[in-house]
C-alpha cells in the first residue's frame, strides 16, 4: 500500500506538472483527501513502530503518557492519531509502553482509536483514572514519561488538573515514578521517515511554484497591484489548490531612497520580499523569497542587488556547514555568526525547525532578537534526518541606492541527514523579475 499511495502521489506531481512547468500551464494536482488519509495513516503507522521506540529508548522512557481533553488536546496527540481524527474525543489517554523493543499502544478511553490503539477501558467495571492506574500497575514501568517541561510547548500539554488527577489515581508509589517526556515529544515530532523527506521535496517545490506566480507579470501590474492583493492571491492560490496555509503570507517592499513612491502600490524599481508556509500531508514548509520590478530598459535586476543575494547565499552556505549531530543550536549559531563577522557579513540568523508544525519542534538556532542564543530551546542538540527552515537576512550597502542598505531575508527548507544538510527544491539564487 505504501509503495502504491507513494507512486500515485509522484505520477500526480509529474503529470499534473509542477515538476516540468509553470502553474498556470498545468495546474499542481493534488491527493484526494481520501489518498491524503492513506497516506497519513500509512507513516502514522510505520512512525509508531520504529521511530517512537527509538526515541523512548534513547531518553530512557519505558511508558509515555499522552492525556488530554477535546479541545485541549496535547500538542503532540493530532500527530499520533489517523488522520481522520480532528480532536480528542472527551478524555483520551494514549499509554505507550516500551517493553523488550515491542511497544504496545493502549487507549484508555470510552472509544477506540482507529485499528492502531487497542481500547482496554470497560465503563461499567470501573471509572477511567481507576483503569489507567491499573495498567499502569500490571505493566510495572520504571519511569513513566508525562508531558510537562520548561523549554517546548510541544512537550508540556499535560494540564494542570489533569496531572493533579493522574498523580492521585496513580497513588504516592506509582506517581514518584513520573518524570518529564518533553524530549521524547519533541524527538518524535521533529525525525522524518525516508518517505516523508521524499515527499516534502515536493511541498517544497509546491511553495515555490506559488512563489513563482506571485512574482510574475500573471498577478502583479506595477502601479497598479498591491503588495495586499499579492498576498490574497496567495491565500486563494493555496485555498484553489486544496492545501491549507499555517499563517497569513506577507509581501513586503523596499525602495531606493530617490523614488518618490509611497504605500502598497507595486512600482517599476522595486525590491519584493514574500513570506509563505503551506501545509500538506501534515508536513510544513516556510519559504522567503524576493522580486525585482524591472525598469523601463532594465533587462536584470541591478548589480548591487545581485551581489546582495550572493551574499545571502553566503551566508546560508555558512550556516549549513555548521550543522553537525550531537551540537546544540546555540552552538550553531555562535559558529555560524563567528564566521559571518570574519568574513565582514552584516548577519542575523533566526533558523528553526519544520515537520508538523511550521515552528516545530527541535533546537532553535536563533531568535532575530537573541542573537546571542537562547536558553533552552536553543540548548537542544541536532538530530540526523530532521528538517530545518534556513531563515537569516543579510544587510548590505548598494551603490546604486547611494550607499543604503538593502536587507535580503530569504528562508529556504533543508533536510539534514548524514550526509549533511540538502536544500528541499534548491533555494533562490536569483530574482524573480517582474515586467
Amino acid at each position: 500500500m505504501v509503495k502504491k499511495l507513494v507512486v500515485l502521489f509522484m505520477v500526480s506531481l509529474f503529470f499534473g506538472g509542477a515538476l516540468v512547468s509553470a502553474l498556470p500551464a498545468r495546474p499542481i494536482h493534488i491527493l484526494s483527501l481520501r489518498d491524503r488519509a492513506e497516506v497519513v495513516n500509512t507513516w502514522l503507522e510505520v512512525r509508531l513502530e520504529t521511530i517512537l521506540p527509538e526515541v523512548m529508548k534513547r531518553e530512557g522512557i519505558d511508558m509515555w503518557l499522552v492525556i488530554c481533553r477535546e479541545y485541549n488536546e496535547d500538542p503532540v496527540f493530532l500527530t499520533l492519531v489517523p488522520a481522520d481524527y480532528f480532536s480528542a474525543r472527551r478524555l483520551t489517554m494514549l499509554v505507550f509502553y516500551l517493553h523488550d523493543d515491542h511497544l504496545e499502544k493502549l487507549a484508555v478511553s470510552r472509544y477506540p482509536i482507529g485499528k492502531l490503539y487497542r481500547s482496554v477501558w470497560q465503563p461499567t467495571k470501573m471509572d477511567q483514572w481507576s483503569c489507567l492506574a491499573q495498567v499502569i500497575k500490571e505493566r510495572n514501568p520504571q519511569r513513566i514519561g508525562i508531558n510537562v517541561g520548561p523549554d517546548f510547548a510541544f512537550g508540556d500539554g499535560l494540564s494542570a488538573y489533569l496531572k493533579e488527577k493522574l498523580e492521585k489515581a496513580l497513588g504516592p508509589e506509582l506517581a514518584s515514578r513520573l518524570v518529564s517526556a518533553e524530549k521524547v515529544a519533541v524527538g518524535w515530532l521533529e525525525k522524518r521517515l525516508p518517505e516523508e523527506i521524499e515527499v516534502y521535496h515536493h511541498l517544497v517545490h509546491i511553495a515555490h511554484e506559488i512563489i513563482a506566480e506571485a512574482f510574475s507579470a500573471q498577478v502583479i501590474t506595477p502601479g497598479v497591484t498591491t503588495a495586499t492583493d499579492v498576498v490574497w492571491w496567495m491565500r486563494e492560490k493555496i485555498k484553489e489548490l486544496k492545501l491549507d496555509t499555517w499563517f497569513q503570507p506577507s509581501v513586503s517592499i523596499q525602495r531606493a531612497p530617490s523614488s518618490s513612491y509611497q504605500g502598497l502600490v507595486i512600482h517599476q524599481g522595486d525590491l519584493l520580499h514574500c513570506d509563505i508556509g503551506i501545509t500538506y500531508l501534515r508536513l510544513n514548509s516556510d519559504t522567503q523569497e524576493h522580486a525585482y520590478v524591472l525598469r523601463p530598459g532594465e533587462i536584470d535586476a541591478p548589480e548591487g542587488l545581485k551581489k546582495a543575494l550572493a551574499v545571502g547565499n553566503r551566508l546560508q552556505d555558512i550556516l549549513i556547514a555548521e550543522f553537525q549531530a550531537g551540537r546544540t543550536g546555540n552552538e550553531v549559531l555562535r559558529l555560524a555568526l563567528q564566521k559571518a563577522k570574519a568574513e565582514g557579513i552584516e548577519a542575523s540568523i533566526y533558523s528553526h525547525p519544520l515537520g508538523f508544525h511550521g515552528h516545530a519542534a527541535g533546537p532553535t538556532i536563533g531568535l532575530w532578537d537573541h542573537q546571542e542564543g537562547v536558553p533552552g530551546p536553543g540548548d537542544y542538540p541536532l538530530y540526523l534526518d530532521t528538517c530545518y527552515s534556513i531563515e537569516l537576512n543579510v544587510q548590505v550597502p548598494m551603490p546604486e541606492w547611494g550607499g543604503k542598505k538593502v536587507r535580503i531575508a530569504l528562508e529556504q527548507d533543508a533536510v539534514f541527514t548524514g550526509e549533511g544538510v540538502t536544500f528541499l527544491d534548491g533555494r533562490q539564487t536569483s530574482f524573480h523579475l517582474i515586467r
